[in-house]
């Protein structure tokens, strides 16, 4: 499928700021992963967030605190894709594992840029022909295919364990369905402007 229209200045603006707001998710998960968080595991552990106010033992659902900017990444590269195509999408996503490894903590940097470029793939592969089905299938469908993904890969190589496996999908999670939404606006513009 060929990227949607960004002949008027407004779409083009929009299609940059997709691409650049992809981009900036990486190190500000990276810094918020490390900086920000209702609590800190020490010594190399991540900070934590509430990611769900029912968890185990009675305590809310936690999650390494720099979830909420990879689930974003995910919808954010749909939109790259359904804007500038393919192959800018797939170049954005090797500089944002370069970039992932090249901002992530000493301790975090494989895991970061491996769990990042594969977790993108994934959702490239998932959308790229679900695409054409809906643009909000695709884009859910493919967030949460990248979103397992990124968990366990991230998890796994940055921890070697899967503790946090529950929260870092909730969490995630929480930032599609928050983007969907707007998605589905997004989608009724283009039908608009394509039946005017």
């Amino acid at each position: 499928m060929t990227p949607a229209s960004v002949s008027t200045p407004r779409q083009k603006a929009a299609a940059l700021l997709y691409f650049l707001g992809f981009i900036a998710c990486i190190p500000v998960a990276n810094w918020m992963i490390g900086q920000v968080g209702t609590v800190c595991v020490p010594p190399h552990g991540p900070c934590l967030v509430p990611v769900w106010p029912w968890g185990p033992k009675d305590m809310p659902l936690m999650a390494p605190s720099g979830v909420a900017m990879i689930g974003l990444a995910l919808v954010l590269r749909d939109m790259v894709q359904r804007r500038l195509g393919r192959t800018v999408a797939l170049v954005a996503i090797v500089a944002g594992a370069l970039l992932s490894g090249a901002v992530a903590p000493p301790s975090l940097v494989y895991a970061s840029a491996a769990a990042f470029l594969l977790s993108e793939l994934a959702d490239f592969a998932v959308y790229t022909p679900l695409e054409s089905r809906g643009l909000v299938l695709a884009v859910f469908a493919s967030s949460v295919v990248g979103l397992v993904a990124d968990s366990v890969l991230f998890l796994w190589l940055a921890f070697g364990s899967l503790d946090y496996l529950a929260g870092q999908i909730v969490g995630k999670l929480w930032m599609v369905l928050l983007a969907l939404p707007f998605i589905h606006w997004i989608r009724r513009r283009e039908i608009a402007r394509a039946s005017a």
